[in-house]
């Protein structure tokens, strides 16, 4: 049962003060106490007079015109309601007080009174709408606004915005310094738009929100490409249908500036977002499959097999060739190639999102041409080592607990990079 009181309970309220029920029934019938019942009534009740009755409050104030009231001042021209020396409400004997007594003590309201239509003196009145709408207007004020003290948002500004400035995102700063900085990642979001601390929107990895992406139609020609066939998105849907315990990796390239030559091979695994950085020396098709050979002579072609058992990736030339990709050198097979529809790349969303963090450390039109494998592998170092919500803020790191898993980072030579120390800017790799 929520603790604040509804504008049904509030209608029921007024309902049953009208009809002159105790607040021990009322609260009965609610399931609140009688002391919240008398609170509401009371902080929620609206009086016809809004006049100070700490003043004259005499009922017949405005219209009269008595004089000469005090013996002593029996040449006053003034009239007595306007005289600073005396009171006249305690020498007046037509003296009739505005304020109702009742309304001192329960219902503390007119509602249901038998003389209220009769009734010259102030009235005060509960209503279940007004209350509410009252209600609302306070909570608002009262969640809204900085309610943290001065020395805590320094000490929250202290913390996360050296780790901001790395290009780390608020929620892997949660990961790790959620006890110390003490308020919602909503909260911290609400100050930094605010501008209460050193860094702005503008230092955020990610201040807006992806709009939801349109179904795209493919019309493919009656003719499908010869590498398509039995590799389709709708084939990969079936066969991981019926292999629902193989893991799938996406596969796909990030390119530099133009004329650079280099290009970056990416790996994603679907159950853990952990990426693999391999450098191309050009994206042909040979480049690629020097990448699959060298991995399965590192890792043996049973163990490769376990780790890369359905790869999806998009139409580009370099992954056109899919049976040399499929099968090692000795004519075993050691994965199978799927295709996502062209210009679908949203269908291997995972790869694709990942390579925002990677364009945060080399952005659009940065040449690849001084890159090095070790730039590779320490992008990727830091790129797992950043916490992901949708894994309860774990690193990809934490996710690759399996043998197949630990012989693979070791022999690319990844390691997990402490939480405070991950950067996701450009200035990673300058030298």
């Amino acid at each position: 049962m929520t603790r604040h009181l509804s504008l049904t309970d509030r209608a029921l309220i007024e309902r049953f003060v009208a009809q002159d029920f105790s607040f021990s029934y009322i609260a009965r019938r609610l399931h609140r106490s009688p002391a919240t019942i008398s609170r509401e009534i009371k902080i929620h009740r609206c009086f016809t007079d809004k006049g100070d009755w700490s003043s004259n409050d005499c009922i017949n104030y405005r219209n009269c015109l008595k004089q000469n009231l005090c013996s002593t001042k029996s040449l006053c021209s003034s009239r007595c309601k306007f005289c600073t020396s005396t009171d006249c409400k305690s020498i007046c004997s037509s003296y009739i007080s505005k304020h109702c007594d009742k309304l001192e003590k329960p219902p503390y309201v007119c509602n249901g009174c038998e003389k209220e239509h009769n009734c010259k003196l102030v009235h005060a009145y509960y209503s279940a709408n007004r209350a509410h709408d009252i209600y609302k207007r306070e909570l608002k004020e009262s969640r809204s606004g900085i309610r943290t003290s001065v020395e805590d948002l320094e000490r929250i500004d202290d913390l996360i915005s050296p780790l901001i400035k790395k290009g780390q995102s608020i929620n892997h700063i949660f990961a790790s310094h959620a006890e110390e900085i003490g308020v919602s990642e909503k909260t911290l979001y609400t100050y930094i738009n605010n501008n209460v601390f050193l860094i702005r929107n503008m230092d955020l990895p990610k201040k807006v929100k992806y709009r939801s992406r349109r179904k795209k139609t493919t019309v493919l020609t009656h003719l499908e490409y010869k590498f398509r066939r039995g590799r389709t998105i709708e084939d990969f849907q079936v066969f991981t249908e019926t292999n629902p315990d193989f893991p799938i990796v996406e596969m796909d390239t990030v390119k530099g500036a133009r004329g650079s030559g280099k290009v970056l091979l990416t790996f994603i695994f679907r159950e853990s977002n952990f990426m693999l950085i391999f450098l191309l020396k050009d994206g042909t098709q040979e480049s690629v499959e020097g990448v699959f050979d060298w991995l399965t002579n590192q890792l043996g072609n049973e163990t490769f097999k376990k780790i890369f058992p359905v790869i999806l990736t998009d139409n580009g030339v370099e992954f056109k060739n899919p049976h040399y990709l499929e099968f090692s050198s000795a004519g075993i097979r050691r994965t199978r190639i799927f295709y996502c529809d062209p210009q679908a790349s949203w269908q291997k969303a995972h790869v694709e999102k990942n390579h925002v963090l990677i364009r945060r450390i080399l952005p659009k039109g940065t040449s690849f041409q001084f890159l090095t494998q070790e730039d590779a592998n320490l992008i990727a170092c830091h790129i797992n080592s950043f916490a992901r919500e949708i894994f309860g803020n774990k690193t990809p790191f934490e996710l690759m607990n399996k043998p197949e898993h630990k012989k693979l980072l070791d022999v690319l030579g990844l390691h997990q990079i402490p939480h405070d120390e991950v950067c996701l800017k450009p200035k990673l790799l300058k030298r």
